[in-house]
């Protein structure tokens, strides 16, 4: 009787994951489709000043 409960367990278990990263996929497409939060203007990267990199003193 408890192996019948484990591989009914094993079987939810497997299917609440597959479809928990489904969607998990689905909303990583989505986001990598959204519009950029800093673009304020709708021009793109244009007007961004770029990060001044440290100079290697080395």
């Amino acid at each position: 009787m408890f192996f019948i409960g484990l591989i009914i367990f094993v079987v939810y278990v497997w299917f609440l994951l597959k479809i928990i990263l489904s969607q998990h996929r689905i909303q990583r497409k989505e986001h990598f489709k959204a519009y950029d939060t800093v673009d304020y203007d709708g021009v793109g990267n244009q007007g961004r000043i770029p990060e001044k990199k440290p100079k290697n003193r080395a």
